[in-house]
């Protein structure tokens, strides 16, 4: 080896060493990141609770769903806090968890964080009756399921587009008029606009039943 080669690959030694301890020092605050989520979710697990923060997909549904039917076989019957801070999403990831809140045989008490909208509102109205909460500050809002995004296509495409979005408005109000102790009539006038609600306007109208203040 002469001493040319040898000033260039010194550099890469010294600087591999480097690299060996911080990626050394990268992977401790992981491990201790995967330590603290396996502690929070046995936590979560003994608590029987589960929570829907952000939107509602087919990812968060596979993680609500599979977490209520694994808690109502641990425990059939006993009662499950399901809290929910979401700005609403997908319509049928919604009705695969507010189906399951239904047919499982445990209990599901809903608790509104912050935002229960749109699908998220349907979910926060789908808990036992009586055990529906909402945080002092929390929000709810309802409306009608949109298409998304820019419809185009054949007319005869854009006529089955709107049947199913009329389909899904209808079911939408069925549910909330059942779970809210009002007419379809008049969840579909409602429907009309993104309609807020405060606290006390989600008991009021049905959605929710008592303030939550203490956890």
């Amino acid at each position: 080896m002469n001493r040319n080669q040898f000033l260039y690959d010194a550099p890469k030694a010294i600087g591999g060493k480097a690299e060996d301890e911080d990626e050394e020092k990268e992977e401790r605050p992981k491990s201790d990141i995967g330590m603290f989520s396996k502690k929070l979710e046995k936590y979560f697990f003994e608590k029987r609770a589960v929570y829907l923060w952000g939107v509602v997909d087919d990812k968060s549904a596979k993680d609500i769903v599979s977490k209520l039917l694994l808690l109502d076989a641990d425990k059939p019957g006993q009662e499950i806090k399901f809290y929910i801070n979401s700005p609403g999403g997908v319509v049928t990831s919604g009705m695969v968890m507010y189906d399951t809140m239904q047919m499982i045989k445990s209990p599901v008490s809903t608790i509104c964080m912050g935002l229960a909208a749109s699908m998220g509102s349907i979910l926060l109205s789908g808990g036992e009756k009586g055990s529906r909460y909402i945080f002092p500050h929390g929000e709810v809002m309802i409306h009608q399921p949109s298409l998304g995004g820019y419809i185009q296509g054949v007319s005869a495409d854009l006529e089955i587009q709107a049947r199913q979005t009329k389909r899904v408005k209808e079911i939408g109000a069925t549910i909330l008029a059942k779970n809210c102790g009002k007419t379809v009539e008049q969840i579909m006038k409602d429907f009309d606009r993104d309609y807020w609600m405060d606290a006390q306007g989600a008991i009021q109208y049905g959605i929710a039943d008592k303030l939550i203040d203490k956890l």
